[in-house]
């Protein structure tokens, strides 16, 4: 794409050249019959989060002092676009760049100095985020899973989560359950506490999971508590103050997922590009076409724009500034003008956009899930209506 030929010193040229060119080469090894042979066969692309963890890409926003690279937002978004632009999928393991950022930032001393130089080095995967229920989706102040304490020194956990992406992938679980009833508190945003579940320790001791097949390979699961123990010395920060510890981390969960949607607009739009130049019909190339022109063109200006509130909403999150606005506005914008360029790669290869081999149909269904996933259209537009518009509370 032509935005790449931009001076690296220009302001608007793309963010950590070095660590892009250094990923490329990386998912240069992974190739689409890699993908191809993993989809066919719903597994987990393990030697590729091996290579990315032994490499230190996913441990780029844990601090240095714990093993990691101690690098900003904009560092890991630059790390997921590409992957994302090369071809390749990080959704197998993108939360474990940013789940333990609800330990980094409320866990105690003894909690970080346990688990982040383990998950920095790969050795732990948190990868699992259990907070979305069958009755309540996106309306988290509704879930049901209770932790009743017991003896001042476990946890009782009962309910159920779904859309628990890498459940089986991974040793910790980021779990969100009520500790206080809803009619006992005074807001509905109290009552809810954090808790680092210890996966290995529980399975089969009160925990069950069990695998979803969806439309892309995406390793979801519903996971189940019966009973299930956790020690006290789990629960991370203040007993009820769960939700905004939540809630703190969700900012640069959108904002890197909007990176992985930008790679996915860049990839298609190069694809396409490629494919109209050298496809011929009547003659002539199908990309000197207006009609096939036009498609890639507006593909290509959506994702630009969509790039430019990527960076914005980055930008904000490293200099410590609320960016609520922003990362809620680049992932509805990233992740549709991604979905635009999906749509009109199909249809620029035409029937060549469904055959497999090509991979197009492949990262037409994985494009699409992120108008929906983490947080869908509506929910963003509820929002900016709501918290930044002043608009009356929707219904």
């Amino acid at each position: 794409m032509a935005a790449t030929a931009v001076p690296s010193d220009h302001p608007y040229a793309r963010s950590h050249p070095e660590i892009r060119d250094a990923v490329r080469q990386l998912c240069s090894k992974f190739d689409g019959a890699y993908w191809r042979k993993l989809d066919r066969e719903r597994a987990y692309p393990t030697d590729f989060v091996r290579a990315l963890t032994e490499a230190g890409w996913l441990s780029i926003l844990i601090p240095e002092e714990y093993g990691g690279a101690g690098l900003g937002i904009s560092a890991a978004a630059a790390v997921l676009e590409e992957i994302h632009a090369a071809g390749c999928n990080a959704a197998a393991c993108h939360a474990q760049m940013y789940t333990m950022g609800t330990v980094l930032r409320h866990g105690s001393a003894a909690q970080k100095q346990r688990y982040l130089p383990k998950i920095a080095t790969g050795e732990l995967r948190l990868q699992a985020f259990g907070v979305t229920e069958p009755t309540s989706g996106t309306d988290t102040l509704s879930l049901r899973t209770q932790a009743v304490k017991k003896d001042n020194s476990r946890y009782i956990v009962n309910g159920q989560k779904i859309w628990t992406s890498r459940a089986e992938h991974s040793d910790l679980m980021l779990l969100l359950a009520r500790t206080t009833p809803r009619d006992q508190v005074k807001k509905r945003t109290d009552g809810l506490s954090v808790f680092l579940v210890d996966m290995r320790a529980a399975l089969g001791k009160g925990l069950t999971i069990r695998p979803i097949r969806t439309m892309m390979n995406h390793n979801s699961t519903e996971v189940f508590f019966d009973n299930m123990e956790v020690p006290a010395e789990n629960l991370i920060g203040e007993e009820g103050q769960g939700f905004r510890y939540i809630l703190s981390g969700m900012n640069a969960e959108r904002i890197l997922i909007a990176a992985e949607s930008l790679g996915d607009g860049r990839w298609f739009i190069e694809k396409a590009t490629e494919y109209a130049k050298q496809r011929n019909l009547f003659g002539r190339p199908i990309g000197q076409n207006q009609g096939v022109q036009y498609p890639i063109a507006r593909a290509y200006i959506a994702v630009q724009a969509a790039e430019l509130m990527v960076r914005k909403a980055a930008s904000l999150y490293e200099s410590g500034i609320n960016c609520g606005e922003e990362a809620n506005v680049a992932k509805l914008l990233a992740s549709e003008a991604s979905w635009q360029a999906a749509d009109m790669c199909v249809q620029t290869h035409g029937g060549f956009g469904f055959a497999e081999e090509f991979d197009v149909e492949r990262k037409f269904r994985e494009a699409r899930l992120y108008t929906v996933a983490p947080i869908s259209t509506n929910m963003v537009l509820n929002f900016v209506a709501e918290h930044v518009l002043d608009l009356p509370r929707s219904y």
